[in-house]
């Protein structure tokens, strides 16, 4: 397929209206993989809002549900992408509670008003169902999550998943910026508020399961499956 990373994320429809948001947000379609022009916010210039989206960009409009992994020696995918399909059988959609604009340590994301079990479920059954599917972390890979500074059951969740915060870590959010620094991020969240706002009145579904992979030639993510819930 030409990936060298693949992901389960959210990601929502095609016309809805976070999608064209994210589109031109991030100036991804993150359907197809074709660039886009961006829409800056007010009294921001391009290159601006470029530094802006200049982390989250490379991954697309998403949700996360079972981080970037490597594919295992020894598997393939379409034998992924199979197991992706029969774990999303057994999956019934799940509605979130309104999103809204929040600042998680230092970067803005989009997160839902309460938590949902429902969802924590959804994405402990993506994470722990499709690992035999992931290459073990590196040690350099799992040196820099610790540099992060994690507490012991993230710790465990690193050596044992490949990623700190998943199961009961698992906090779901969409993010929109690289990590800011305060006056700016007062900033752009004062103008980008307005424009989320709108979006945030239609409820939000988790229909689907989307396999992202990432091209080999370094490109955003793109989604390679979108597999209806149940």
């Amino acid at each position: 397929m030409g990936f060298k990373r693949y992901a389960v994320y959210f990601g929502p429809r095609p016309n809805e209206p976070l999608h064209d948001f994210g589109k031109f947000w991030f100036g991804i379609d993150p359907e197809t993989g074709a660039s886009l022009p961006t829409s800056p916010l007010p009294g921001h210039s391009e290159d601006m809002h470029s530094a802006i989206i200049k982390a989250p960009r490379h991954y697309a409009l998403h949700g996360t549900l079972k981080p970037p992994f490597v594919l295992a020696d020894g598997t393939e995918y379409d034998a992924l992408k199979e197991a992706v399909s029969d774990l999303a059988a057994t999956l019934s959609p799940v509605t979130l509670s309104p999103l809204y604009l929040k600042d998680l340590n230092g970067f803005l994301a989009l997160c839902p008003t309460e938590p949902s079990a429902s969802l924590r479920a959804l994405a402990g059954r993506c994470v722990t169902e499709l690992d035999a599917f992931r290459r073990p972390a590196s040690e350099g890979e799992i040196e820099k999550r610790r540099a992060a500074g994690l507490t012991p059951n993230q710790d465990s969740n690193l050596l044992r998943w490949g990623y700190p915060y998943v199961l009961d870590d698992f906090r779901f959010h969409i993010t929109l910026t690289s990590r800011l620094q305060d006056k700016e991020r007062q900033t752009v969240a004062a103008t980008l508020s307005p424009r989320v706002s709108p979006i945030l009145t239609a409820p939000t579904v988790l229909q689907d399961l989307c396999l992202y992979g990432e091209p080999e030639d370094g490109s955003p993510f793109r989604i390679v499956a979108r597999i209806p819930l149940g």
